[in-house]
């Protein structure tokens, strides 16, 4: 049938002609975007995935930025210690040669004396001055703080990391359940609290060995005394039994609590009586250990080195020096609080107790390095009760537990970079490759395909156009019909 009002091979034509236009401006869309999902009609559920992958890859890639941020403050702090451990060393130096009084003058100590107070100025001028970005570093506003701390149970306390979660503060509960012990010997006065026969023996403890030549009659208060002076070099004290009593006998003992403490005493000559036991009335015996107290931190039990405990879970790092007192009496708990400060590093996508790391630094300060047992470093400078003119022993000890405080320091924050931060990075790096493939498979044009789907809808538009003139011509072969 021939029609002219209604052109339907026309309509179908333009129909066919209108699509392959749609598919080519997809095709050019996607080329010169080179997205393959520009708006939610695309491909509703691809583009729901490839936002959800978006916000991932926008976290990572920011928590990637916080890791090597958190690396570039920890190297600068690092940098810092480093030149305090330096000046320690010199300072360490110094305080050895002015021992030397046989061979240095006072005004040569003295001397040294300048030399170690400038040392510990700038020891606590970089303690206040490091900083990173505004941020201070050993000034001590990284460090934890903490309330109802009491000195008679707890000489000293080190929070190394906290993390409080959706807790505004951290109780801490300690239980000692088994108590600290000196390592100790008992030798029996033998009724007349004197040697019967010469004797020599030998004293070991965890600083050195001494050997002692004593006449038969030599009374045990002078035995005492002949230990106590060299008690600095063997680590190993000696008292009477019952100061009341010189015929009580004598115990030797080491100087501090714990599993690495010992005494040993062995009798090389003489001295037939000569025996030392555990205690008196027990058995015989040369040689005897201390033991570490042992407690629960928050109900996990804790590492315990003589009246030191230490615990390192997950949401808690602490370190904590008990009083002799506390650390042996047992079955006693108390408690105090971390109410805040220290250092939080964000080094996951996701921000919840998992995939944040708190982290304590300490002031160096020379008022902090040091212990209460020994003394502070602040008490070495000039006219202070452990300076190299009042007390070059004690010196040392203060100097040698600083050193030790700066090397651990330095260690832990060593650790922390090596095996969480950079771990941590590596994992970040990864993951964000994936995702970022991911997301690009999802979202991006596929440049191969496209080119060949622009080429079939190119040919079709031409087709197309061709088609609806053939079919807009064939109204006019009705003309023929009317001639």
């Amino acid at each position: 049938m021939t029609r002219i009002n209604t052109n339907v091979s026309a309509m179908v034509a333009r129909t066919a002609l209108d699509r392959t236009n749609a598919d080519l401006a997809t095709r050019l869309q996607r080329l010169s975007t080179g997205l393959k999902i520009n708006r939610g009609a695309d491909d509703p559920a691809g583009l729901i995935v490839s936002e959800r992958l978006r916000g991932e890859i926008s976290s990572i890639g920011q928590a990637v930025s916080n890791i090597e941020r958190a690396s570039n403050v920890i190297a600068t702090t690092e940098s810092a210690l480093q030149e305090i451990n330096d000046l320690l060393i010199t300072i360490k130096g110094l305080t050895v040669e002015a021992a030397n009084t046989g061979a240095f003058s006072k005004q040569e100590i003295k001397a040294n004396q300048l030399q170690i107070d400038s040392a510990i100025d700038s020891i606590t001028r970089i303690s206040n001055t490091a900083s990173f970005a505004g941020l201070k570093l050993l000034n001590g506003s990284l460090d934890y703080l903490t309330s109802g701390v009491t000195a008679s149970q707890i000489s000293d306390v080190s929070i190394k990391g906290a993390n409080f979660g959706l807790n505004t503060s951290i109780p801490v509960t300690v239980e000692v359940l088994q108590s600290a012990e000196h390592a100790s010997l008992f030798l029996s006065g033998n009724g007349t609290g004197t040697f019967s026969s010469a004797v020599t023996f030998e004293v070991q403890g965890n600083k050195g060995v001494q050997v002692f030549n004593f006449a038969s009659g030599t009374a045990l208060s002078a035995v005492v005394n002949a230990i106590n002076q060299v008690s600095d070099a063997t680590g190993v004290t000696a008292a009477l039994a019952s100061a009341a009593d010189p015929t009580s006998g004598l115990t030797l003992t080491s100087e501090k609590f714990g599993s690495s403490e010992f005494v040993s005493v062995r009798k090389l000559s003489g001295g037939a009586f000569f025996d030392t036991y555990t205690a008196q009335g027990g058995g015989a015996v040369n040689r005897d250990i201390g033991g570490d107290t042992l407690a629960l931190i928050n109900g996990n039990l804790a590492i315990g080195d003589g009246l030191d405990i230490s615990l390192n879970a997950s949401t808690l790092n602490v370190e904590m020096t008990l009083t002799s007192a506390a650390a042996q009496t047992l079955n006693t708990t108390f408690t105090y609080s971390i109410t805040g400060g220290g250092a939080t590093y964000q080094v996951g996508p996701n921000i919840n107790t998992l995939q944040q790391i708190g982290f304590g630094i300490q002031s160096v300060a020379a008022s902090r390095l040091g212990n209460t047992e020994l003394g502070y470093l602040s008490e070495v400078l000039t006219g202070e009760a452990n300076s190299l003119t009042n007390n070059v022993r004690g010196a040392a000890d203060i100097i040698d537990v600083a050193i030790d405080q700066i090397s651990t320091l330095r260690g832990r924050i060593g650790a922390f970079e090596r095996n969480t931060l950079d771990t941590t990075l590596r994992s970040q790096q990864v993951a964000l490759e994936n995702l970022t493939a991911a997301e690009s498979t999802i979202r991006d044009t596929d440049f191969a395909e496209e080119t060949s789907r622009l080429t079939r809808a190119q040919i079709l538009q031409q087709a197309g156009t061709q088609t609806l003139a053939i079919a807009n011509s064939t109204a006019q072969s009705v003309l023929s019909l009317l001639q």
